[in-house]
């Protein structure tokens, strides 16, 4: 049987993580990247300014771990959104698309009961590790 590599990431320009868990970790040429929500890393507190100052703290917060691992938001082929109201999809959408441009990952969307620290967005990712060549 192959043997896999294993790589876990934790940059310090991000908020400490909330629990048992690695804030991304990466198995060959995938990376999986838990949710971040929008925690100002200055503070430790939620960013604030509601669901559109969150989106963009969890999105730069992705930015951290993705730079960490030596990729960008080009790499991310999958997200996740759990918005606490969603009601607020599209203020969001407003922002994820500041940072996702073009070529769209793959994108599930829910509503939950509650987040941590009453968060209004988290976000998580799957990202991969290469020159990605559209066909």
């Amino acid at each position: 049987m192959a043997s896999l590599t294993r790589q876990i990431y934790d940059p310090k320009t991000t908020p400490p993580a909330m629990g048992p868990y690695s804030k991304a970790v990466r198995v060959n040429d995938t990376v999986y990247l838990a949710g971040v929500i929008g925690m100002d890393p200055s503070t430790n507190k939620l960013s604030p300014g509601g669901i559109t100052a969150e989106t963009h703290q969890a999105l730069k917060n992705m930015g951290e771990v993705l730079k960490e691992a030596g990729i960008s938001y080009e790499n991310v082929v999958k997200t996740t959104v759990l918005l606490a109201d969603i009601q607020d999809f599209g203020a969001m959408n407003e922002v994820y698309k500041q940072y996702f441009k073009s070529r769209f990952p793959a994108r599930a969307c829910f509503q939950v009961a509650r987040h941590y620290g009453d968060a209004r967005v988290g976000i998580e990712a799957i990202a991969v590790v290469g020159d990605i060549q559209d066909v």
